[in-house]
């Protein structure tokens, strides 16, 4: 009896379910399809999307880009060429020379001698204006009377324009001018020198100037980096009894480390292509005492007419800006991106 009531459930049960079991497998392919075209629908949105994305990408850029490939790219590539040739900037080029400008630049004493006086200045400019700059943002930080007008009369330098600025200590250093008269007035006659005739006294005078230049950008970037460190953080370095020089030395130059590293970037690469200062004060002289790669290649190629070498200093002074950008992006200015790799450590 209980065996036949188990195989009458069974059987009801089988025939209850097999019309739900036919619709399912009669749906189931309708719903792969439905499923297929959903998802042929999605990658076609994702496709756009992106092709949307890369246009936008390419209207914004495109410009900049065409720019840069017009004003940098082609005249690097000129410039390449025209260095392996002997060329007076007239007429064809048809004396190909090969690498021999490239020899020639690399032979002279007078360009090795720029050189160098290019890394001079770029250590001066780090020794003298760095530790200046960082103490007069520090001062004009505070509140003291009259820092406005401090702040407008430190930056009026870095605004002139070069030629002007040039032209005015020109007139400055002049034997018997106004430097001298101030000397002789104050008793100091005797320090009084041929500041831009005297080969040993040129460059550093070319220096003095090029610091009250541009020591007032230094200052601007340093108190806008000052700006953004915390009023609490020096609160509580109070509270902990620290003094004004460990706020300075724990707080204040550590978080302006990135402002700092940034001035250094752009005061390098400035003392690298500086040009229209020392073209004014003194084109390179005296007995190429204050010579620079930039006045050395305008030498060469305006007043001697020597294009095709002058361009090879130009391809050589764009080498050396180029390695020394690219390293000091590596070693210094990498730890300012958190997103950039970190060096691996050797392994003992």
């Amino acid at each position: 009896m209980a065996d036949d009531l188990t195989a009458r459930s069974t059987s009801t049960g089988a025939v209850a379910a097999t019309p739900r079991d036919a619709r399912a497998a009669d749906l189931a392919p309708a719903r792969s399809a439905a499923g297929a075209v959903g998802g042929q629908r999605r990658r076609r949105r994702s496709v756009s999307s992106n092709a949307r994305k890369r246009l936008e990408i390419a209207f914004f850029v495109a410009p900049a880009l065409a720019l840069f490939v017009l004003f940098v790219v082609v005249p690097v590539v000129q410039a390449v060429r025209y260095s392996t040739y002997k060329w007076n900037g007239l007429g064809p080029m048809d004396d190909f020379v090969g690498l021999d400008n490239y020899t020639q630049a690399l032979r002279d004493t007078v360009f090795t001698d720029a050189v160098m006086h290019n890394l001079i200045i770029i250590v001066l400019s780090i020794i003298i204006q760095l530790p200046l700059g960082l103490a007069i943002a520090l001062l004009l930080n505070r509140e003291i009377w009259g820092r406005t007008a401090l702040r407008v009369i430190i930056f009026v330098p870095y605004v002139l324009a070069e030629v002007v600025a040039g032209v005015v200590w020109l007139m400055l250093l002049q034997p018997n001018g106004v430097i001298d008269a101030m000397f002789d007035a104050v008793g100091l006659g005797g320090l009084t020198q041929l500041w831009l005739g005297d080969p040993d006294v040129a460059l550093g005078t070319v220096m003095v100037v090029l610091t009250w230049k541009y020591l007032g950008l230094a200052i601007i970037l340093f108190l806008a980096g000052l700006q953004g460190v915390s009023a609490d953080l020096y609160e509580a370095a109070q509270l902990d009894g620290a003094s004004w020089w460990q706020v300075q030395r724990r707080i204040t130059i550590p978080l302006l480390g990135p402002t700092i590293r940034t001035w250094g970037f752009l005061s390098i690469i400035g003392a690298l292509q500086l040009f229209d200062m020392v073209w004014i004060l003194t084109g390179g002289g005296p007995a190429n005492s204050t010579m620079t790669m930039a006045t050395y290649l305008i030498n060469q190629g305006t007043n001697r007419s020597l294009y095709g070498y002058a361009s090879a200093v130009a391809v050589i002074l764009f080498v050396i800006s180029l390695i020394i950008a690219a390293l000091y992006q590596y070693l210094v200015l990498r730890r300012d991106n958190p997103q950039a790799p970190k060096p691996r450590k050797a392994k003992a």
